[in-house]
């Protein structure tokens, strides 16, 4: 049997997103983050076809739109990634937001403004159009904080690191210059990677953060390694690491939101105050810091993303089950 998907291929500020628009599975109507479930439960070979060789590749990010199961949503996202089915995705959601406004694929109830249903929660985006595109987007994340500070862990190859682990809409790791870090200067993206692989499986041991308010959210899966940037433009610099061996061509949505999380918790970020943060090819992504909000326990802050994207293709994609790849595959 053939399989086919219709995708809109994107990218924000580099970062590929693949919205499927066609071929998704149907899921029952149930709140997204037990959709999301169901999907990783019974249709998780959609996402690995899609998102791992040879249909895809190591960074590969996407999403597929449903009906909104809240009433105060214009629609709901799963987002799929070769990290996974993530809770939430900012370049995504900046991405999928661009390409279904642009081919039509939703109509907003009030121009100019989206509400989205993700696994995470509710979030906002606005967005303004120009010559008939969507030329910018704000994201509305949803609430982050900063989960734990001053973690210390012992790392393969770099030696003693002092983290703080922040929520965004994923939990990561916060790595800032130190005795045993000194910053991007001299390295790779190679090595980057290397060095969240061993940071990640180091902090597994130690460290298994859950979210307050919603127990599905756990784990740190994510890192973000931070720098002074190299823009004028830029407050900061960073990389963040997700999936096996993925590094974001954009500064991050969710990462950036947690890099925010944990700037205002240590008093270092304000509310009303910008955090422009650049990636690795010099993208920039405007953080904002639109208030504070609590979080279970925690004092957390509510963030937001100025960011852009790119439509670049349609792509009919068929996975048949002739082939043994059919199911993608990645290189270790």
């Amino acid at each position: 049997m053939r399989h086919s998907f219709f995708c809109i291929d994107a990218h924000t500020c580099g970062n590929p997103v693949r919205l499927v628009a066609g071929g998704g599975p149907m899921l029952p109507h149930r709140p997204m983050s037990e959709r999301r479930e169901i999907f990783v439960r019974d249709h998780d070979w959609v996402r690995r076809a899609l998102m791992f060789e040879p249909r895809g590749h190591d960074v590969m990010s996407g999403a597929i739109i449903y009906p909104a199961y809240r009433d105060d949503c214009d629609f709901a996202v799963l987002f799929i990634e070769v990290s996974g089915c993530l809770p939430m995705c900012g370049a995504g959601t900046v991405g999928v937001v661009t390409a279904a406004i642009e081919e039509g694929l939703i109509t907003p109830r009030t121009a100019g403004t989206v509400a989205i249903e993700t696994p995470a929660g509710r979030v906002d985006v606005s967005y303004t159009i120009k010559d008939g595109f969507v030329d910018a987007v704000r994201l509305h994340n949803v609430p982050s904080y900063l989960h734990q500070s001053d973690v210390e862990v012992e790392v393969p190859d770099l030696g003693l690191l002092t983290v703080d682990i922040a929520y965004g809409g994923n939990f990561y790791a916060v790595i800032e210059p130190q005795r045993n870090w000194k910053g991007f200067e001299g390295m790779t993206a190679s090595q980057i990677v290397e060095h969240s692989q061993r940071l990640r499986e180091a902090l597994a041991g130690i460290c298994d953060p859950v979210h307050p308010e919603n127990s599905r959210i756990r784990g740190v899966h994510h890192a973000i390694w931070c720098d002074v940037p190299l823009s004028n433009g830029a407050d900061g610099r960073s990389a963040v690491f997700y999936g096996d061996k993925a590094i974001d061509r954009s500064p991050g949505g969710t990462g950036t939101s947690a890099r925010m999380a944990q700037l205002h918790a240590k008093g270092r970020l304000s509310v009303g105050e910008h955090f422009r943060n650049e990636s690795l090819i010099g993208t920039i992504f405007d953080g904002r810091v639109e208030g504070t909000v609590e979080i279970g326990p925690f004092q957390g802050m509510l963030p937001s993303i100025g960011a852009w994207a790119r439509v670049i293709g349609h792509n009919t994609i068929y996975v048949d089950d002739r082939d043994p790849l059919a199911h993608g595959f990645q290189i270790r």
